[in-house]
């Protein structure tokens, strides 16, 4: 009997053993993404980057209240607060907007428009005179992680933004950017990264796949060589 047991284990299962389920992801509270946002954006109450950022959050949490008449009262006051503060920062963000962790206005000192629908990854980075928002037509952009915006760039319809793409300043984006690309100009140029470093320029589209000369080992490089030419 011992023989079969040990030949088929799993007709004698071991009593009071149980597989723990992963942990539930705890979203962050409300609480907790002001002090991160705040932090960010160098502890500074009246940053307008934070302020903007601080409304935009409440909007969130009000579309989270449980009951009817918690919720309205709480978006009659979200609609009132958001209508000043965008006025005066310049800054449009909707609650329905979708934002990931850590995301970062680093410039505010001009106008910011994000359309309702737009999806925006982990650890954005956006400067001034950015719209990301439809094309005339419906949909709007999802934008990957770790994605740096520069001044005066513009990105449009429903198209995708892979991971750690630079989109430099005066572009305008109105298709798909694979991961690890920088986009130049406007019509936008797509670039492996260090492209037109190393080889002086390429075509339009040229070097848009994953697989470009480029590896993950000079990310750290070409964040340094790209923001000193998108700051020009």
């Amino acid at each position: 009997m011992s023989r079969l047991r040990f030949l088929n284990p799993q007709s004698n299962p071991v009593p009071n053993c149980r597989v723990s389920a992963p942990p539930a992801i705890r979203s962050a509270s409300f609480r907790e993404l002001v002090r991160k946002d705040y932090r960010r954006h160098g502890n500074r109450v009246l940053s307008a980057g934070f302020v903007s950022l601080l409304v935009y959050r409440f909007g969130r949490w009000a579309d989270l209240r449980r009951t009817y008449l918690a919720r309205k009262i709480a978006q009659k006051i979200y609609g009132a607060i958001s209508t000043v503060v965008s006025t005066v920062t310049r800054v449009w963000i909707p609650a329905q907007a979708t934002l990931g962790d850590d995301f970062h206005i680093i410039h505010a000192e001009g106008s910011i428009s994000i359309h309702p629908d737009v999806v925006i990854g982990k650890r954005c980075g956006i400067m001034h005179n950015v719209t990301i928002g439809t094309n005339m037509t419906a949909g709007a952009p999802h934008i990957g992680d770790d994605v740096f915006i520069g001044v005066n760039s513009t990105i449009l319809g429903d198209i995708r933004i892979g991971d750690r793409v630079r989109i430099g300043a005066n572009t305008a984006v109105s298709t798909d950017v694979p991961s690890d690309s920088i986009v130049i100009g406007s019509p936008a140029k797509i670039y492996p990264r260090l492209g037109p470093f190393l080889s002086g320029g390429a075509k339009e589209g040229e070097g848009s796949r994953d697989t470009g000369p480029c590896g993950s080992r000079t990310h750290e490089r070409t964040d340094d060589d790209f923001l000193s030419i998108a700051g020009r």
